[in-house]
């Protein structure tokens, strides 16, 4: 646990905790190699205080944010951003 009281994310828990994002109703993909959203919720309220949730449940995710990327490309859930660079 944080100084806080909030509990890290385990790298572990990453496959149940997309699962469990998509069990409340939302999409969850990875935005390019650095980012992922969560998005598309189908019943706002309930999804919103269930998201509330499953935050809590696996704590805080921000050090594994590049791992939980990674493993949404590994399962085909993102969005493959061009980048400005490569753009004609």
């Amino acid at each position: 646990m944080t100084k806080t009281g909030r509990r890290h994310m385990k790298a572990s828990e990453i496959p149940a905790f997309v699962v469990d994002v998509i069990e409340v109703g939302c999409d969850i993909s990875a935005v390019g190699h650095e980012s992922c959203v969560i998005g598309d919720i189908e019943e706002q309220d309930a999804a919103i205080e269930e998201l509330d949730r499953v935050g809590e449940k696996y704590g805080n995710r921000d050090p594994l944010k590049q791992e939980i990327v990674n493993y949404l490309w590994s399962i085909g859930r993102y969005v493959d951003i061009a980048s400005e660079g490569t753009r004609h």
